[in-house]
């Protein structure tokens, strides 16, 4: 069967150092007619179930563990019975949401996750949170970037466990050295693609965000 990406957005709000704002979040779903991995969990259970549809999913793929991305997602992996993964670096960020919840497994660089006949490998991309991910499908010409980079540049930095300096690092050697015409599927927003945005790196160091 043909692998696809399947595309949701929620909406709520996400909160971090006594701050709330409302936010619209994208919700990936990928794989294929049986089989599928969901990238985020962010506000809503039953819009993701909808765009899951009959198929068996296999894992909740967190990008990172702000709020507006995981706050459903341990309703979500008991609707479904996937695991939810998570870079154990953002266990910080995941206790402030879940601190009676233990992520079912964690995430690490290199891995691979295969998935209706397609691959999906790990990026760790620190920056934007510790144990900020991406995910890289060289098949479907992919990434899955969640707040790591959006169209226009990088993720915001100006929060707690977040650093300008680490998530430049990380699009500058992680992201960037993808081929050119890789499309960037976002956490928020519009996407863009690799080859778009590289050429902007530098006045992404000036502006320093």
């Amino acid at each position: 069967m043909t692998a696809r990406i399947d595309h949701a957005v929620t909406k709520g709000t996400f909160s971090l150092d006594g701050q709330t704002f409302d936010v619209e979040n994208n919700v990936w779903v990928v794989g294929d007619d049986d089989e599928c991995v969901v990238i985020d969990a962010p506000h809503d259970v039953e819009t993701i179930l909808r765009t899951v549809g009959g198929r068996r999913v296999r894992a909740i793929l967190a990008s990172h563990a702000h709020d507006d991305h995981v706050r459903v997602a341990p309703a979500l992996g008991e609707a479904t019975g996937a695991p939810v993964l998570l870079h154990p670096d953002d266990r910080v960020l995941w206790d402030q949401v879940h601190p009676d919840v233990i992520p079912d497994g964690e995430l690490t660089d290199g891995q691979t996750i295969e998935i209706g006949g397609i691959v999906l490998t790990v990026l760790h991309t620190p920056g934007h949170s510790p144990g900020a991910c991406c995910f890289h499908v060289p098949r479907l010409g992919a990434v899955f970037t969640g707040d790591t980079l959006f169209a226009g540049g990088p993720g915001a930095t100006g929060r707690s466990y977040s650093d300008f300096g680490t998530i430049v690092g990380s699009i500058r050697e992680r992201l960037l050295t993808l081929p050119p015409a890789t499309t960037v599927h976002t956490g928020h927003g519009d996407g863009t693609t690799i080859g778009a945005e590289a050429p902007h790196l530098d006045e992404w160091l000036a502006r320093g965000h």
